[in-house]
């Protein structure tokens, strides 16, 4: 089975809940942080997390800046 085949680009509230866990447990500074966190997410590759957590930066930004009124992410 290849990385894409396993991987899932959707979002369950579970998994966004596991995320949020693992983001708790394994800061910035942490080596391999994405490996680490996305190993915490059942079906999700470090990439899957990776994009997912920019994409919240990105939008975090936008409502800061006014921009964005509420979530689009909102599963």
């Amino acid at each position: 089975m290849t990385e894409e085949s396993r991987s899932s680009t959707r979002w369950t509230r579970a998994e966004n809940k596991a995320l949020e866990r693992a983001l708790a447990v394994y800061d910035r500074d942490t080596p391999d942080r994405w490996q680490k966190v996305a190993a915490m997410i059942p079906g999700k590759m470090a990439r899957d997390v990776m994009k997912l957590y920019k994409e919240l930066e990105d939008e975090v930004s936008s409502i800061e800046a006014g921009y964005v009124g509420f979530n689009s992410w909102v599963y």
